[in-house]
């Protein structure tokens, strides 16, 4: 709301609506359709009115009003409305019909009648356009912290991911593995696309599953011979926009779960449907054997992130489904995305 220096703060497109809002007011003041020539006496006595609802909308509104002092209100605003009535009557009827209206009071209830609309006019629209302005401010700082919980989630993740990595590419570089060339090219990959090409809030869905693969290519080096893992994706469309790195957390805790809880057998079958409407359905599934160390794996921070996200970006847009059997976790996300632009793409793949 506006500070008690309100000429300091006030806008441009303020001072014009002002101005504009009296002007429509006078006309409609001042028409008298038996008399359409504007008298002297009618420009004084808007003019008065005018500067009630000045002190009213610029000193009273923000200092008592917007500050909650309801009672310092009404009585600052029924003291200047007093005083008009008291000029109106004291000073300006003397001035202009001193042998008719200046030579009584006719009552407190009759000059309200006269005083209180086109002040009530001006002052209801300020106090409408402050509404407005609050609101719109309102909305910024909504959009302002929900960017920040978005930032703050997705840099989360990145650590997350990266020290999973290390410590498998460690394993292996001790072990002088042939394959260690490969997890730093594939690693290189995945962390170039989330460094550089997610600080954008949405990014292509191309894009989005190239690095799935890429990351899937690159756990799947963990399980060599220990299992079986299957990727496909099906994605017919005129290229669609998604969320990045909200996908790439099921994937990342299916791995982590099935390794952690059993040494070969592992299953892991991950994919992805996009239909020509944009509704893409995402489905990774992974065994795992029940032992106590595995019991808070699918309750990790990626997975408490994911979910905040989703409901940030996609409300009323996604359903998330989690299924734990006794050796079989399943996830089950549908979204309904948003288009980037209108050139028909199809990527189809599978590993």
């Amino acid at each position: 709301m506006p500070s008690k220096n309100f000429v300091s703060t006030l806008s441009y497109k303020e001072v014009l609506f002002q101005v504009l809002l009296h002007g429509v007011v006078f006309v409609f003041y001042s028409y008298d359709r038996r008399n359409p020539q504007v008298e002297s006496y009618q420009v004084v006595f808007f003019l008065t009115y005018a500067v009630a609802a000045l002190i009213i909308n610029y000193l009273l509104l923000p200092r008592f009003l917007y500050q909650k002092k309801h009672l310092q209100f009404v009585g600052w605003t029924i003291m200047v409305i007093a005083v008009v009535i008291f000029v109106e009557e004291a000073v300006i009827e003397q001035i202009y019909f001193p042998d008719t209206r200046g030579q009584r009071f006719l009552g407190v209830f009759f000059s309200l009648w006269g005083v209180l609309p086109v002040i009530t006019v001006l002052s209801g629209f300020k106090f409408a356009w402050d509404a407005v302005m609050k609101q719109r401010e309102v909305d910024e700082l909504k959009a302002t912290i929900q960017e920040s919980e978005l930032q703050f989630l997705k840099s989360q993740i990145n650590p997350h991911f990266l020290f999973n990595n290390l410590n498998n590419l460690y394993s292996y570089a001790i072990d002088y593995s042939p394959q260690t060339p490969e997890i730093i090219l594939k690693l290189s990959s995945v962390l170039r696309y989330m460094l550089y090409e997610c600080k954008e809030k949405f990014v292509s869905l191309t894009k989005e599953i190239e690095q799935l693969e890429n990351f899937t290519q690159l756990s799947q080096l963990q399980i060599e011979e220990r299992g079986v893992v299957s990727f496909s994706a099906q994605v017919y469309q005129p290229d669609y926009q998604i969320a990045p790195l909200i996908l790439i957390v099921f994937i990342e805790n299916a791995f982590k779960h099935s390794q952690a809880s059993q040494s070969e057998n592992i299953l892991i079958d991950i994919t992805v449907q996009l239909s020509e409407d944009g509704a893409l359905e995402f489905s990774c599934k992974n065994n795992f054997q029940s032992v106590a160390n595995t019991d808070n794996l699918a309750q990790g921070i990626g997975l408490e992130n994911v979910k905040k996200r989703l409901q940030l970006l996609y409300p009323n847009a996604h359903q998330l489904t989690i299924d734990e059997t006794e050796n079989q976790y399943e996830v089950y996300l549908s979204m309904q995305l948003k288009r980037l632009n209108k050139e028909k793409m199809v990527y189809q793949h599978t590993t």
